[in-house]
């Protein structure tokens, strides 16, 4: 009897379906999560998973010849080293503590624009841990800011006219006339000169004393 013998024909050839399904894999091993039809996701959930059991075999035993073999297998199955030597050295071990269940398929609610097929999204069920790159510290000097940049004038100061100087006495600011007429007295007596003696008065005692002698 022929029960079960046709599941996830996918509408193509053999052939054509055996490197389909080993691509999606090597995807899957490269990346972690891997976005598809629904259909395909669930034709490689069997095959991806008989291939991390070949992983888990390979790590369990300590001897060499059954390593190989077991990587071989793989390699025919994946038709890929890179994603094999990946499987093998690195993601075997998040799965060394399950027995089965290795990856998980999430359907999405919005189909495929075109043909509207259904969408899904497969991955390990084990977050693989991705190394960080480490950022380059770069050290930022701290420039030093100008005094006038950092303070804020709320209020200008009224613009006062060279013309008309304010003078401030015992905190009581005068007028712009007063001020100038103040300004303007200061300035007449530093330029009048001081008053020449009188040199008629002097003549006149001169000749007094003289005419006293005299008599």
């Amino acid at each position: 009897m022929r029960h079960r013998k046709h599941n996830h024909l996918l509408g193509v050839k053999t052939a054509h379906r055996i490197s389909l399904v080993a691509n999606l894999s090597c995807s899957l091993i490269e990346n972690g999560r891997i976005k598809t039809t629904l259909a395909k996701a669930r034709a490689l959930r069997p095959s991806i998973e008989k291939a991390i059991t070949l992983a888990k075999k390979a790590h369990a035993t300590d001897d060499v010849a059954k390593k190989i073999h077991y990587r071989r297998q793989a390699i025919a199955r994946l038709r890929s080293k890179d994603a094999v030597k990946k499987l093998f050295d690195e993601l075997v071990e998040q799965f060394v503590g399950r027995n089965g269940g290795y990856t998980r398929i999430y359907k999405l609610a919005i189909p495929r624009l075109g043909d509207a097929a259904d969408m899904a999204i497969i991955e390990f069920v084990e977050e693989i841990q991705k190394k960080k790159a480490k950022k380059k510290r770069t050290s930022k000097k701290s420039k030093p800011k100008d005094d006038a940049t950092e303070k804020v004038k709320d209020d200008s100061p009224a613009e006062v006219a060279p013309s008309t100087p304010v003078v401030e006495e015992n905190d009581v600011q005068v007028s712009a006339e007063e001020a100038s007429e103040a300004v303007s007295k200061e300035v007449s007596k530093e330029e009048d000169p001081a008053p020449a003696p009188d040199v008629k008065k002097d003549e006149k005692d001169d000749s007094d004393e003289k005419n006293s002698e005299n008599k």
